[in-house]
């Protein structure tokens, strides 16, 4: 069974010159978790995840580098929670995408798939063929497409 099989071609995705503030409406009214990233030919360029957000709004707390000659400080946070929620949103999505994107070919073996959602511990999986996105593969569909056929 291959990729372009099970994954689903219905992909909300964002445009690489959006804000934060479109993602997370798009998480809001789509009730999902990761976006990729595209260009104007629909390329991929980044993936932007729930977790990129909670790394961002969450407590960053001061970091203390003690060594023999000196000591570092590295501030946490300047501003509070609210004040971090509201300046998140007019990033541009680029700031705070994964740029080193896990993607697969429309044409991958299923197994594979399962191979990478596993060792990489991610949910889902852009799919592009000739470098454009055509779908996204979710652990969900991996499971469902190869346990249907034996149960």
């Amino acid at each position: 069974m291959l990729a372009q099989e099970i994954m689903n071609t219905h992909v909300y995705k964002v445009k690489e010159d959006a804000t934060i503030r479109k993602v997370i409406e798009a998480f809001l009214e789509y009730r999902i978790s990761g976006l990729p990233v595209v260009n104007n030919k629909n390329e991929i360029v980044g993936y932007i995840s729930d977790g990129d957000i909670m790394q961002y709004i969450g407590k960053h707390e001061d970091i203390i580098i003690d060594s023999i000659f000196h000591v570092d400080v590295v501030k946490g946070d300047d501003e509070g929670f609210e004040e971090r929620l509201q300046s998140i949103l007019e990033l541009n999505v680029m700031e705070m995408a994964k740029k080193h994107v896990v993607k697969i070919s429309w044409d991958e073996e299923v197994e594979e798939v399962a191979a990478i959602l596993g060792k990489k511990q991610i949910k889902k999986l852009p799919v592009e063929k000739n470098g454009v996105l055509v779908g996204i593969i979710s652990r969900g569909d991996v499971i469902r497409h190869t346990f249907r056929r034996i149960l």
